[in-house]
């Protein structure tokens, strides 16, 4: 377990740790409601280390904010300003409008997917049943590799001509061929994996680990350069899980719910919260099928959203969830 991991998020690594008896045997609809119990007990330890925290540190910015304000006084301005969340009256508030829904294979647990060009990829895990395919959106593959047991495959991206996946813990990310998807590299990558998108502004990879925690790194490395935590009306937002990155803007798939943030990355604020509930029919859902999977349709302001083990993928736009008030 990292040990620079916050007191909150080791305590919900350990609570993961206790299925370590989920086997390749194991189907999705077996393995994710075990698991999505303790997102949420995770999220509750998060909002309590931060509410404590925040006592704590209102004890200490009365005496010590004016004397920084007096020795600093342009250093404490751009502390408060970066301080500074969006109001809730200015998250805007979306839902998804469907344009088209398409074919998707129902066994495939559904951990990145991003379109590169004409070619959606799409990353999929379970030990033993992890793959990363490509093909036309809604066609059958025509690339696809296996990963072996027991790696457990995460969130990809695509950077020009390679790609990367991520593994959930098993502290390696694969570099590959993006058109043939063949294995060019391993390296080390000692966080767990969740999701990642590349941000092309600053030519850098934003991460998730299931926190509220964005981690960005170096492209070509992986190596830790910067993190922040998103938040929403002063909170954290946890469960952060599959992203993608639109110029300077990370949308988030939040675990397990129906819900897609856009967060501002410079801030870490979350400036728009996205409805996506009502996709599929009750008779289309198994245990475990959560939405999970949002790329951005390039040259358009369309996205492909699906999610673990559906029956299908859906192009949509993100529109008013209601009028503004005038």
């Amino acid at each position: 377990m990292p040990s620079g991991l916050p007191a909150a998020d080791r305590t919900g690594v350990r609570l993961w740790r206790q299925f370590d008896r989920v086997t390749p045997s194991m189907t999705g609809a077996a393995v994710v409601p075990r698991i999505l119990p303790l997102m949420r007990v995770h999220a509750v330890f998060e909002r309590v280390r931060v509410a404590v925290a925040a006592v704590l540190s209102g004890v200490l910015l009365t005496s010590c904010a004016a004397e920084d304000a007096m020795d600093h006084p342009a250093s404490a301005g751009r502390r408060a300003a970066e301080s500074e969340s969006v109001p809730a009256d200015d998250v805007e508030q979306l839902r998804v409008e469907v344009l088209e829904d398409l074919p998707h294979d129902p066994q495939a647990f559904t951990q990145g997917l991003e379109m590169a060009g004409s070619t959606l990829y799409e990353g999929t895990g379970l030990a033993g049943r992890s793959s990363v395919r490509a093909g036309p959106p809604g066609g059958r593959p025509t690339v696809h590799t296996a990963l072996p047991a027991p790696l457990f495959g995460e969130g990809i991206t695509v950077l020009g001509r390679n790609l990367w996946q991520l593994t959930w813990r098993n502290r390696i990310a694969i570099e590959r061929d993006a058109r043939t998807l063949s294995e060019v590299r391993r390296v080390p990558y000692p966080d767990e994996g969740w999701g990642v998108c590349h941000q092309r502004p600053g030519n850098r990879l934003a991460t998730s680990d299931g926190s509220s925690q964005l981690t960005f790194r170096d492209p070509r490395t992986l190596a830790k350069t910067g993190d922040i935590t998103v938040t929403q009306d002063g909170l954290p937002v946890t469960g952060l899980n599959e992203l993608e990155c639109v110029d300077e803007a990370v949308y988030a798939n939040i675990l397990p719910t129906n819900r897609i943030v856009r967060i501002d990355s410079t801030t870490g604020a979350v400036t728009a919260s996205i409805d996506a509930s009502g996709l599929l029919r009750e008779d289309e859902r198994v245990h475990g099928s959560v939405l999970n999977g949002i790329a951005a349709v390039p040259g358009t302001d369309q996205f492909l959203i699906t999610g673990k083990l559906w029956p299908k993928t859906f192009r949509v736009v993100f529109v008013p969830a209601k009028p503004r008030a005038r």
